[in-house]
């Protein structure tokens, strides 16, 4: 079968992690100096998480539960990926960032940080609920999870993408966190739904070719079964504070 290709600006062909200037979804995107500097200011507020992390006994943070502001990958566990973006556009569909699912466990482009729904909701440290409303942001480009509706290029699901300028995207950045319990704890898988189209984020496991040979499709699903689970990984987690008021939402 054929696959419909994606994207790659000149520069992408030689390292396979590129991306290209004009207009994405409607925004412009930053400037290649604009880029370095968003990047370095992921780079620093991750040496800052590093930072306020405390470990509890046995190097483990004192609970189990993933907590605002944490920075972390997320693995789906029936195809064993992990979520993934980087400067690589669709080639169809809405053309914006793409996302995909890596096999890898040490990519510094699968590292994503929970925040709130733009209304103060998720103050740094405090436990994430189930039924809560979040954002997740890739560290490394600083746009947002966010899915809309364009068929994606493998499957012909709903098409899930990254969006955004330095954190800031739109109302169809949003998920809510399903799990079982009060909280959303780092051993448990989990499933989030789209806000807006009431998708849920899953893999089903179609692989693109060249130049990204491997990486699975990530896409949003109507219905909710065993493709859309996904567990908390490796990551740095804010240790849950005992007054959540005097930290600042992320």
């Amino acid at each position: 079968m054929v696959q419909p290709p994606l994207s790659f600006p000149r520069h992408v062909r030689k390292r396979f992690a590129g991306g290209g200037s004009g207009r994405l979804g409607g925004q412009r995107e930053p400037s290649r100096a604009g880029r370095g500097a968003m990047r370095s200011r992921d780079l620093l507020h991750f040496l800052a998480l590093l930072l306020l992390w405390r470990p509890g006994h046995g190097g483990e943070p004192e609970t189990g539960a993933v907590t605002c502001g944490s920075v972390l990958k997320l693995l789906n566990t029936l195809h064993s990926v992990r979520l993934h973006s980087h400067e690589v556009k669709y080639g169809s569909g809405s053309g914006q960032q793409s996302v995909t699912g890596v096999e890898v466990s040490d990519d510094a482009n699968s590292y994503w940080r929970i925040r709130g729904k733009n209304d103060g909701s998720c103050q740094r440290g405090t436990p994430v609920k189930c039924g809560q409303a979040i954002r997740l942001t890739h560290v490394n480009t600083g746009k947002n999870l966010h899915t809309h509706y364009f068929p994606s290029p493998l499957s012909n699901n709903q098409e899930v993408s990254a969006f955004g300028d330095d954190g800031e995207g739109d109302d169809q950045d949003v998920w809510i966190v399903q799990c079982s319990g009060t909280y959303w704890d780092r051993e448990d898988a989990v499933r989030f739904k789209h806000i807006g189209t009431n998708v849920f984020l899953s893999v089903t496991g179609e692989q693109y070719g060249h130049p990204i040979m491997g990486q699975q499709e990530v896409h949003g699903m109507a219905t909710s079964n065993h493709h859309n689970y996904w567990k908390a990984m490796e990551g740095v987690f804010i240790k849950p504070s005992m007054d959540s008021t005097k930290h600042d939402e992320l």
